[in-house]
Formats: structure tokens, C-alpha cells, sequence
């Protein structure tokens, strides 16, 4: 191998591939990163085994090979380089990679690439595309309502139902419960359900960034993998291994009447609800919410939130309404779902439901009927 790159590009890719490589490993070569030459351009892989990351590197191949080497040690050593042409070099027969970078240089043990887990590639299957903002969006409002617990590993992961130009992604904990339907710009040429890892999610989403390209979804014919390709600058590919089981009917799980129905502006009512969880986390970490019709002494409808310790004291703030359908209402929300909800919304107004004080409320933007939690 004789490969030249300039650092900043070497350094991206590393970071990139780094969030693949396993932290704690029964296998010691999961540690590593994969290096080749793919395209006229270095590769660089690495895998947990749970998931794989790949992308490329531009750089002058002079001579091609495979071989692995400790990630860590060389992310932080082509990260401590000015940003400058760096030359990779294998000592034919010495097992050493010489790194060199102007008055730097730097020899790395390597591993024989023979032994690194099979990189998954997924060529053929059932295929999709969608835009990176509709997915971006559904991930940030969808995967943090996943169970972090494996007591049920099911519940760890994301439900991505794909079906003509359409796709929903539903995740849940046992507590919460997060729906979301988006739209295709690719259909499917049938329909497939998978369960993605939450963690695999997330780091789609981080890979996305700002990029303005479409992802790509592919699923194997054996259904037991998932890639996402994320193109626009540096082009990324994520493969994960899908979770076994079967998800919950969330469908049942939704009420489908109310006996209050308050709108309220978002940025509004999430600051009182951070308010609130100052006195929250010191008590039994429940935040109160009561809704109020109009009356003659109040000339628009009102929610009082509120929260209260025991050993602190206690707090209430009065937010006003945009508009209540039906009686007055009371419900009480674990301080942390509550403000995960209203965080991932962020802005405009939202639509709270309510039945009776000891049932699930449910949250719903009122600009678009894509989206709805139940908590």
C-alpha cells in the first residue's frame, strides 16, 4: 500500500467511520479501522458487529492493499497533523504502516485485514429513497421514545414500515409512544417492515447533517440487513443488523376520542415546563397540567402547569391557551417524556388531548396530521 491524502479528508473519514468501531471488544480487530483502495479511492470500514460504516477517502493511489489498524491510535494521530498532504505506506513484510506528514512520521502496527469481519454490503434487495429532511425529521421526533433497557429488545429499536410512496416510523418504551408518517421520493416495489436499531437511527440522523442529497434504504432479500447511503459531499454508507421479534400493534394504543382538546403555543408552555422540572427532579418528578376553559373572569383559556416537592417548595405558571374543545381537564406527565415531546416539536402550536386524568394525553402539531405521541 502507498497511498497520499490531505489530512482534513483523512481526519473527516476517520470520524466518521469512528462511531462503528467497538469500544469493548470480544473480537480485538473490531477495534481496528479497515483501509483499502475501492474506485481509485481509500475505504475505510469499521464494524461492532451490530453495525458497519463505511466511506471514502479521495487520495493518489500509487499501490493497493488491505490492512487494519488501531482506530484510536490513528484518529489521534492524523487529527494531531497540520492539515497538510499525508503518504501511507506498508513496510512490505515488516506488519508496520508508515505514516509520514512533512516533519512527522509515525510507524502503526497493523493486522492482517483477512482478519476483519465481512463487511456487509447490501447490492440488491428491496430499494427506497427519501428526502434527507423528511427523514431527519422523523428520526429526531421518532427514536428517543425507544426503550434503552434490553429486558425487551424489541422495544430498542424502530418500526420503518415502507409501502408504496409511503413510510411510518413508530417507536415506544412501554410509557411513550411516537408515530410518524413521511412521504417517499423513490416507492417500493413492495411493502416491507423492519426493526432498526434506535442507536443505528440516531447515527443515520447524525450522518445527515445538512446534506441535501436523497438517502438511500436498501434491505436485503433475507431481511436481516439494512443500509442506508447517504450521499452529498463524502458519501456514507450504514449497515445494520435488524432486530428479531415482533413490534407492538401501536395502532390500538392510540385513543381515538377525547373529552378535552387544548392548542397551545410550543415555545410557550416548553418553557414553563422547564420551569416546572426545576421543582420536578426534587420531588416525585411529575409535572401537572390543568386545563381551563374560558370563564367570566378570564377572557381566553388557560393551562396551569405545575410542580411540586415536598422538601423544595413548588411552582406554578399560567400559560394562555389559543383555543379548548370540551370540559376541563387534568393530567400529570413524568417531567422527562413531557419535555421530550415539546423539545422535538420545537415550535408552532400543538394540540394536547385528554380523557381522563389517569390516561395517556396525546400530542399532535397542528400544521400536519404526519406526526402524533401518546404519553
Amino acid at each position: 500500500m502507498k497511498i497520499s491524502c490531505l489530512q482534513e479528508n483523512l481526519s473527516r473519514g476517520l470520524a466518521v467511520v469512528g462511531r462503528a468501531v467497538a469500544s469493548r471488544a470480544t473480537l480485538p480487530v473490531t477495534q481496528n479501522v479497515l483501509l483499502s483502495v475501492d474506485q481509485s479511492m481509500l475505504k475505510l470500514s469499521a464494524t461492532n458487529l451490530e453495525i458497519a460504516m463505511t466511506t471514502w477517502v479521495g487520495a493518489m493511489i500509487e499501490e493497493e492493499s488491505s490492512i487494519t489498524v488501531p482506530a484510536r491510535l490513528l484518529t489521534e494521530f492524523v487529527n494531531s497533523l497540520p492539515n497538510d498532504k499525508i503518504e501511507l505506506e506498508l513496510d512490505q513484510g515488516s506488519g508496520l504502516l508508515q505514516i509520514s506528514s512533512g516533519s512527522s512520521n509515525a510507524h502503526i502496527n497493523i493486522t492482517d485485514a483477512s482478519e476483519f469481519p465481512p463487511i456487509p454490503t447490501v447490492d440488491d434487495g428491496v430499494a427506497a429513497e427519501v428526502d434527507p429532511l423528511v427523514l431527519k425529521s422523523a428520526i429526531t421526533r421518532v427514536a428517543f421514545a425507544a426503550a434503552t433497557e434490553e429486558s425487551r429488545p424489541v422495544l430498542t429499536g424502530v418500526e420503518m414500515k415502507l409501502e408504496g410512496s409511503k413510510f411510518t416510523m413508530a417507536a415506544a418504551d412501554g410509557f411513550r409512544l411516537a408515530v410518524h408518517h413521511g412521504a417517499l421520493l423513490k416507492s417500493v416495489s413492495e411493502p416491507m417492515t423492519m426493526i432498526v436499531p434506535a442507536r443505528t437511527m440516531t447515527e443515520v440522523n447524525r450522518l445527515i447533517g445538512d446534506r441535501d442529497e436523497p438517502v438511500e434504504i436498501l434491505m436485503t432479500p433475507a431481511k436481516g440487513q439494512v443500509m442506508f447511503r447517504v450521499r452529498g459531499g463524502d458519501t456514507v454508507e450504514i449497515v445494520s443488523q435488524l432486530l428479531q421479534g415482533t413490534f407492538p400493534n401501536y395502532e390500538q394504543l392510540i385513543p381515538q376520542s377525547y373529552t378535552t382538546r387544548a392548542v397551545m403555543d410550543l415555545p410557550t408552555v416548553l418553557r414553563a415546563a422547564k420551569t416546572a422540572s426545576i421543582f420536578a427532579k426534587d420531588g416525585s418528578n411529575i409535572i401537572r397540567m390543568h386545563l381551563m376553559p374560558a370563564t367570566a373572569d378570564t377572557e381566553s383559556p388557560k393551562v396551569e402547569i405545575s410542580a411540586k416537592s415536598e422538601e423544595v417548595g413548588d411552582n406554578q405558571d399560567l400559560v394562555d391557551l389559543d383555543e379548548i374543545e370540551g370540559e376541563e381537564g387534568k393530567i400529570a406527565f413524568n417531567s422527562r417524556y413531557l419535555l421530550d415531546v415539546l423539545s422535538v416539536l420545537e415550535k408552532g402550536k400543538v394540540a394536547l388531548e385528554t380523557t381522563t386524568s389517569s390516561s395517556p394525553g396525546v400530542f399532535k402539531p397542528t400544521d400536519s396530521d404526519d406526526y402524533i405521541h401518546v404519553v
